[in-house]
C-alpha cells in the first residue's frame, strides 16, 4: 500500500509562486508515473501535470510555461513548482501515482492512478 503526503499549499497573491511536494511511502515500482491533479469548487478534478519514471512530462495547456513538475526517484517524491499563479489556479491539489507508463492520451485519466493523496489547498487571490 502506498501512502502519499502532500505539502506546500497555501495562500498567495496573483503572480506569486508556490512549490508543492508529495512524498510516496512505498517502493518506487508502485510509482511509475506520478501526477498532480486539482479540483476547484464546483468543478471536476482535472489533471495538471504528470511525470513518469524516465522523466517524460505532460502538462495541461493552461499551466504550460508556468508550472514545472519534477521528481526524485530515490526519495519517491514529486514536486510541482507553480509560478505566475492566477485566481483560476485556486483549487485543492492532489498527488497521485500510477503503476505504469502513461501517455498523452491517458495521463489525465484518474482511473489510471491507483493511489491518491489527501490534497493540499492552493488559494490565489
Amino acid at each position: 500500500h502506498v501512502q502519499l503526503v502532500e505539502s506546500g499549499g497555501g495562500s498567495v497573491q496573483a503572480g506569486g509562486s508556490l512549490r508543492l511536494s508529495c512524498a510516496a511511502s512505498a517502493y518506487s515500482y508502485s510509482s511509475y508515473c506520478m501526477g498532480w491533479f486539482r479540483q476547484a469548487p464546483g468543478k471536476e478534478r482535472e489533471g495538471v501535470a504528470a511525470m513518469d519514471i524516465d522523466g517524460v512530462t505532460s502538462y495541461q495547456d493552461s499551466v504550460k510555461g508556468r508550472f514545472t513538475i519534477s521528481r526524485d526517484n530515490d526519495k519517491n517524491t514529486v514536486h510541482l513548482q507553480m509560478n505566475s499563479l492566477t485566481p483560476e489556479d485556486t483549487a485543492m491539489y492532489y498527488c497521485a501515482v500510477a503503476p505504469r507508463r502513461l501517455y498523452t492520451y491517458n495521463w489525465r485519466n484518474e482511473d489510471e492512478y491507483n493511489y491518491w493523496g489527501q490534497g493540499t489547498q492552493v488559494t490565489v487571490s
